[in-house]
């Protein structure tokens, strides 16, 4: 069942912006976080997201240019990605889970269908 839903990716060129929007739905989920997977490469984590947003962490890779929020308001999360570069072209996928937030995609057991990014040079 589809409790994840991400929006928000799509075509853009290096150096553009783009915002993922993830709507959850189905219970309370107090660690969030951002996956993704490039062609060929496993699925890596991008940025998490404690219940406050007091905790939060970044790839090395996006550290600086993504920015992970969240709206518990709304049940929803956010990841602004700003200077796109190629690299950054991959699946990004919601990740959510009942318990803390954790860097382990192991540990996340309820994931979105995904949302495709891909930034041309």
């Amino acid at each position: 069942q589809r409790q994840l839903v991400e929006s928000g990716g799509g075509l853009v060129q290096a150096g553009d912006s783009l915002r993922l929007s993830c709507a959850a739905s189905g219970r309370t989920f107090y660690g969030m976080s951002w996956f993704r997977q490039a062609p060929g490469k496993e699925r890596e984590i991008a940025a998490a997201i404690s219940w406050s947003g007091a905790d939060t962490y970044y790839a090395d890779s996006v550290k600086g240019r993504f920015t992970i929020s969240r709206d518990n308001a709304k049940n929803s999360m956010y990841l602004q990605m700003n200077s796109l570069k190629p690299e950054d072209t991959a699946v990004y996928y919601c990740a959510a889970r009942a318990g803390y937030v954790t860097r382990r995609s192991s540990a996340y057991n309820y994931w979105g269908q995904g949302t495709q990014v891909t930034v041309s040079s």
